[in-house]
């Protein structure tokens, strides 16, 4: 296994909770991208997205990616929109193996619901219509990046974790 295992895919696909799981079955410190770029902006991402805009948050995301990737045997939850700037991609993919993650629209609706005013990019009227729209735009990034695929949308946390780990030994 590479160094490193970077978790990609579209917010709600489970790259925290899945992360956590990883991390803690295979021994490795989970980095989260988004909690990184807090500590750099310091303030929250939709502060971040509310007073700076996106473009302000995708620079601070470089930055962030960039300090990541320096660690070792981590498991990194990237955030939904790592893969729109390659060179994050290129610096997950030296530092190590990029697992995407995808899930249904219904699913990451459901799942990003829990927590109104949390996603600032489902800010909006419709937000499964916005969904649909951003992973459609987004698919081709997430599959140029992707070393391995799992879809989330009907296992539980622990399930993908442990096909996760199977992928990885090449099972």
């Amino acid at each position: 296994m590479k160094s490193n295992i970077a978790l990609v895919g579209f917010m709600g696909t489970g790259k925290t909770a899945v992360g956590k799981v990883l991390a803690t079955r295979l021994g490795r410190r989970l980095v989260e991208v988004d909690a990184v770029i807090e500590k750099l902006a310091g303030k929250t991402i939709p502060d971040i997205f509310r007073q700076n805009g996106e473009i302000a948050f995708r620079e601070l995301e470089i930055q962030a990616v960039k300090q990541i990737v320096r660690g070792r045997k981590q498991v990194i939850a990237c955030g939904g929109g790592v893969v729109l700037n390659t060179i994050n991609t290129e610096r997950l993919r030296q530092s190590g193996v990029i697992v995407l993650l995808t899930a249904s629209p219904g699913a990451v609706l459901k799942r990003t619901a829990a927590v109104p005013g949390s996603r600032p990019l489902l800010n909006v009227g419709d937000p499964l219509a916005r969904i649909r729209e951003l992973m459609k735009f987004r698919r081709p990034f997430y599959q140029r990046a992707a070393d391995i695929t799992v879809n989330t949308s009907q296992l539980d946390v622990a399930a993908v974790a442990d096909l996760i780990i199977e992928k990885l030994r090449g099972s």
